[in-house]
């Protein structure tokens, strides 16, 4: 069954996104990009930029599902904080248009993409690259969302093989 499935990769600065469609073992890029919003800006104000380009993402492509990076937890307090609005936004717009919304960890997204939950931002760009022949993505953040993507329809695969009595040897 195809699924299309929208990853994002929340961040108050940049939020990036990335669009592909699943069907089996296949997967196939369809768009990504960055949100960005301006530091000069408040942070009521860059929230609301955030959801509104959610927003007209999730009505121009209609994902079928939705995956959010979870946030981790860095030394610096405000920044970790300012990153879990932008997670709210990235978790509630979906949430708003029916979307089935997932979660999952960097180590998560870093083993289903790459083979191993240490990998390098710069290992997960050259699997996302490789998985989505064709993409050309222009940055990070896009590669990212892309990667949550993939996480998860490997996850909805799984998932799928578990219910129907597959069990992997």
């Amino acid at each position: 069954m195809l699924a299309r499935l929208l990853g994002i990769d929340p961040g108050l600065r940049f939020t990036g996104w990335g669009l592909v469609e699943s069907e089996g073992n296949r997967l196939r890029h369809v768009a990504d990009g960055v949100i960005a919003t301006d530091s000069a800006a408040s942070v009521p104000e860059r929230l609301r930029v955030l959801h509104d380009a959610l927003a007209a993402l999730l009505a121009q492509w209609r994902p079928d599902e939705a995956a959010v990076e979870e946030t981790y937890v860095n030394r610096n307090g405000t920044a970790t904080l300012k990153l879990g609005y932008a997670r709210g936004i990235a978790l509630l717009a979906p949430a708003l248009a029916g979307i089935p919304v997932a979660e999952y960890g960097a180590k998560s997204v870093k083993l289903a993409v790459v083979g191993t939950g240490g990998a390098s931002k710069e290992q997960v760009q050259m699997m996302v690259r490789r998985l989505l022949p064709g993409a050309a993505i222009r940055r990070a953040d896009a590669a990212d969302a892309l990667a949550v993507a993939i996480c998860h329809a490997h996850n909805r695969a799984s998932e799928r093989r578990w219910a129907a009595g597959v069990r992997m040897a």
